[in-house]
């Protein structure tokens, strides 16, 4: 990050806004649009009634009636996003509406090319991603109240009811409990440039006590997500179309491409957060780790790739602490080191029982044939069961990616 000749006051909002940030909400998209323009209504409609239309296997018959539409007339950046919410949550209930058995190959014109043109606009794949099914997809229940989880909805909603609302919003406090830790970066960086040791360390301890934020944010999934309901329902409408054995030979955009394309599912490591900590803190992972998380970044928005990009380009933290040979930096570091390995641990844990857990009573239920209601009526999705949704063998890119992170202390 270049050197500023402004005030601290100034420098902040203008880092942030170069990389499309927000101050208040960081990487979240701020206050979203709901609606797009008239033109639209034929997306809107169906994206409105997703868990109905999936529930009764009626999404496709309606997705085949839906109107050619064309995304060129979408303006500005809230209308594109809304428009990739809105087709990448149509496009994932067309895909898996009758499971992982009954995928198809081609996803019909009148939905491929606008969600085409969409991506094309801006700068994202034709998947659902976490920059659409969590930074674009809140709204406040009172225009004027808090950014707390009972003041907050999603925009569009997928088969999974409260346990789907509470994983996208509790994720979505993650962001924002991160948003401190967002700012720490820029102003650790400019105290760097400036040889500001005082105000490093202040930053250095906010951007730790944000992590610790995070952490506490994640722990109320458990209050809010049932991890039945998470693995035999919502789990499958995350997946993608690249490294997932229930469509090895990806997937054919009609009127875009006649060669299958594959992309990955939404995953936690799309969030630009950790990459922009890991980049600032000079943490290297191994090599496999590191080229699927640079590979999740081609799922970020451009200006938050950009924002990390940057980061990296900056003069390291982590030698300028040991140069400095000053005890309270090197400890306000470590501190930071410790959150976010912390943070790391308990993401294991929150996997552990949403999926790991999940699976083996899913299998259990399915192997009593008396006990077949409920959420995991249908058989338990089992082609992404060692993986995660993004396609990583999960458990041991979670565990290299926590123990690396560990191996970034400065030694006494």
């Amino acid at each position: 990050m270049e050197a500023c000749d402004s005030t601290e006051e100034t420098l902040l909002p203008l880092a942030l806004t170069k990389f499309q940030l927000s101050e208040e909400y960081g990487f979240l998209l701020p206050d979203p649009l709901t609606e797009l323009p008239a033109p639209y209504g034929p997306w809107m409609e169906i994206a409105h009634d997703l868990p109905q239309l999936i529930a009764s296997h009626r999404l496709r018959s309606q997705v085949h009636q839906m109107p050619q539409l064309s995304a060129r007339h979408l303006q500005g950046r809230k209308e594109l996003h809304l428009a990739h919410l809105v087709l990448s949550f149509i496009t994932m209930g067309y895909l898996w509406q009758e499971g992982e058995e009954g995928t198809v190959k081609v996803l019909p014109q009148n939905l491929a090319v606008p969600f085409w043109e969409v991506s094309q606009a801006l700068g994202l794949p034709p998947i659902l991603s976490h920059a659409d099914f969590v930074l674009a997809n809140w709204r406040r229940k009172n225009p004027n109240g808090p950014l707390e989880i009972e003041n907050l909805d999603t925009i569009i909603s997928l088969p999974g009811g409260e346990s789907l609302r509470g994983f996208i919003l509790i994720t979505l406090l993650v962001e924002k409990a991160a948003v401190p830790g967002i700012k720490a970066i820029i102003q650790a960086i400019h105290a760097i440039l400036q040889l500001d040791e005082e105000t490093l360390h202040k930053a250095l301890q906010e951007l730790a006590e944000a992590i610790g934020d995070m952490s506490k944010a994640l722990k109320r999934m458990h209050d809010y997500v049932d991890p039945a309901v998470f693995y035999a329902v919502i789990r499958i409408f995350l997946s993608g179309w690249k490294d997932n054995p229930a469509m090895p030979d990806g997937l054919i955009y009609e009127g875009v491409s006649d060669e299958p394309m594959a992309y990955s599912g939404g995953s936690a490591a799309q969030s630009t957060i950790l990459h922009a900590f890991d980049e600032l803190l000079g943490i290297r992972h191994s090599e496999e780790s590191t080229a699927f998380l640079h590979r999740m970044r081609d799922y970020m928005p451009l200006p938050h790739r950009a924002f990390v990009e940057e980061i990296h380009r900056a003069p390291s933290l982590k030698q300028h602490v040991l140069s400095s040979g000053d005890a309270r930096l090197c400890a306000a570091f470590n501190q930071c080191i410790s959150a976010l390995a912390d943070f790391r641990s308990y993401h294991i844990t929150i996997v552990t029982k949403y999926i790991t857990v999940a699976a083996a009573k899913a299998k259990a239920r399915w192997a009593e044939p008396g006990d077949r209601a409920g959420p995991s009526a249908g058989k338990p999705p089992s082609a992404l069961e060692a993986k995660g949704t993004g396609g990583s063998h999960i458990f041991s890119f979670l565990k290299s990616v926590r123990d690396t992170t560990r191996e970034g202390m400065i030694s006494a």
